[in-house]
């Protein structure tokens, strides 16, 4: 019942390369990211999900809308973070809208943003 974006992007070199392997991966659900952690980094939460509904027989396939955060010192860490995220994510799902860039209003991190439909097989 869930998507499978944390197992997806932390086996990818060019994001490890960024974010770092497991157990110490960068990537974190929404909250979940240390105070102080080591930046650059990003979060992920689940912004919408529906099962695909049919007459007559039970969804075999569920949708979930996810939003990515990217945070780095630099925008153009913030972006390099985002390309490796999106050049593991495409293969298997679909990004839907691109947030851009922002600046966090209290810490001052450069933010880029971007949504992903993962669809989910049951």
């Amino acid at each position: 019942m869930y998507p499978p974006i944390f197992a997806t992007v932390s086996a990818d070199a060019g994001v490890t390369a960024l974010l770092g392997s497991v157990p110490n991966c960068r990537f974190f659900l929404f909250g979940q990211a240390p105070q102080g952690v080591t930046k650059p980094y990003a979060v992920w939460r689940q912004i919408s999900g529906r099962p695909e509904n049919y007459l007559g027989k039970v969804p075999d396939i569920d949708q979930f809308g996810i939003q990515v955060d990217v945070y780095a010192d630099s925008a153009s860490g913030a972006r390099a973070v985002a390309e490796a995220l999106r050049d593991a994510i495409e293969p298997v799902a679909h990004i839907t809208f691109w947030r851009g860039d922002s600046t966090d209003p209290e810490t001052k991190n450069k933010v880029f943003t971007f949504e992903v439909d993962w669809f989910v097989n049951r």
